[in-house]
């Protein structure tokens, strides 16, 4: 393989102007900004759908204006600051998370080249032979304000949420790595453009299904949506890094998390379904009428309609799933996500290689062969495994035959699945000495 092909970029910017980028990145904020506000009430609407209600129908037709009194309702709410929190930290790391997830979307191909006041110029605002190193490489900066807010609060709640969401961020990130390593290596450039360029005529989908099955669920754990929101759990610690923020500060965090969903789903989109083109049959089909769907503005609107489909994975899931254990959590990343990654990497590998010392080797059939197989090995890994789920019944029933004092050597520990806290000394003593309840028992 000649290693002059990962400097491919694809995209031509040579006619692009200090105008025609300022357009562009006009058109990402409010591309983003528009787009979460739309989401919030999309994603309302669809649990309501879900949950058997109604949902947001009062404020503009079908209950589309909820979203901005409720942006208006963060900004206006009144502000707090803590007075033992590190000041400029604490200030700081809202902006962090938002300023991060804005970043992202500056080298994401949205469409081919169209004419913009008479320039021809890509829909896309930069592009760089390294482009997914400066997307990974934000999206873990971004993860710097979820902990920086978490530690500059120096409270307790908030403490533990961050440790998560570093944890959280460490684990999947690996899995999410290794997944990528087989795209650079099926499109031979890290460039988004180049990349969406490689799958004219398969998408990576088919060839690499593996390696988006690992995506795919590293998704939300880089989103810290259900079933992974462990970092912000309402129940356990109220809102991890954001409790102790308020107004605007936690409105950047709020904006920070639902664009870094929309940066997930493009990303997913670039790498795996083609970007913006539009697949075999669609163009055959279209190609019949005398239309090219891969060019001009509409395969924008088909790369846009391809995210909202991720979105609406993710509000699908969120109305579906509960949230793990935080054993079950990093058991998934650790023992289920990264090994396989790293298995399809080896298996990826393997055949490039082969192809290497046999350029005329067609490795196309036998990569789609391999991911189909490895594919459901990896869903029967994770949905049908009747022997753990027998050993577990018999280790409940064993915990709940032995006494448990709540000490594991001297050190107090919670119950695991089948044990139960003794009664307390306090609570022994009141059943044992009832307190009397009217004066005719004193």
């Amino acid at each position: 393989m000649n290693p002059m092909i990962f400097t491919q970029v694809v995209a031509d910017f040579s006619n692009d102007t200090w105008w025609i980028s300022g357009l562009k990145a006009l058109f990402i904020v409010l591309f983003l900004i528009f787009s979460v506000i739309f989401a919030l009430w999309f994603e309302r609407r669809l649990i309501a759908r879900f949950q058997n209600r109604v949902g947001p129908n009062t404020v503009g037709p079908f209950g589309l204006g909820q979203s901005f009194p409720d942006a208006l309702k963060l900004i206006f709410k009144e502000d707090f600051w803590l007075a033992g929190a590190e000041k400029i930290v604490y200030i700081v790391a809202p902006v962090i998370t938002a300023i991060c997830a804005f970043s992202v979307m500056a080298v994401i191909p949205m469409g081919p080249e169209v004419s913009i006041f008479g320039l021809r110029t890509p829909l896309q605002l930069t592009d760089s032979p390294v482009a997914m190193l400066f997307i990974l490489a934000v999206a873990a900066l971004g993860e710097y304000g979820m902990v920086f807010g978490g530690w500059s609060a120096k409270s307790t709640l908030p403490l533990y949420g961050s440790v998560r969401s570093a944890t959280q961020m460490i684990s999947y990130e690996l899995a999410q790595g290794l997944s990528l390593v087989t795209i650079f290596l099926a499109a031979a450039t890290m460039s988004t453009s180049g990349i969406v360029g490689a799958q004219q005529e398969i998408w990576n989908v088919v060839t690499l299904l593996p390696a988006f099955l690992v995506f795919l669920v590293t998704m939300f754990g880089e989103t810290n949506r259900l079933p992974f929101d462990l970092p912000e759990a309402e129940g356990e610690i109220v809102a991890g890094p954001h409790t102790e923020y308020s107004s605007m500060k936690f409105a950047w965090y709020y904006l920070g998390e639902y664009v870094n969903m929309f940066n997930v789903s493009m990303l997913a989109v670039t790498l795996f379904f083609g970007g913006w083109r539009s697949g075999p049959i669609m163009t055959t089909l279209c190609g019949l009428i005398g239309f090219d769907p891969n060019t001009g503005w509409f395969p924008m609107l088909v790369f846009i309609f391809k995210v909202w489909i991720f979105i609406g994975i993710f509000v699908w899931v969120r109305a579906t799933l509960l949230r793990f254990r935080y054993d079950q959590f990093m058991k998934l990343g650790w023992k289920g996500l990264i090994p396989s990654a790293l298995i399809w990497l080896t298996i990826v590998l393997v055949l490039h290689g082969y192809k290497m010392i046999h350029p005329q080797f067609n490795d196309r059939w036998p990569m789609i062969i391999l991911s189909t197989g490895f594919a459901i090995i990896m869903l029967i890994w994770a949905f049908v495994r009747d022997d753990e789920k027998i050993s577990q019944s018999e280790l409940i029933a064993q915990r709940e035959s032995q006494e448990f004092d709540g000490f594991e050597d001297g050190y107090p520990v919670p119950p695991l699945p089948g044990q139960h806290l003794p009664p307390s000394p306090r609570a022994t003593r009141r059943v044992a000495n009832p307190v009397p309840t009217t004066t005719q028992e004193a």
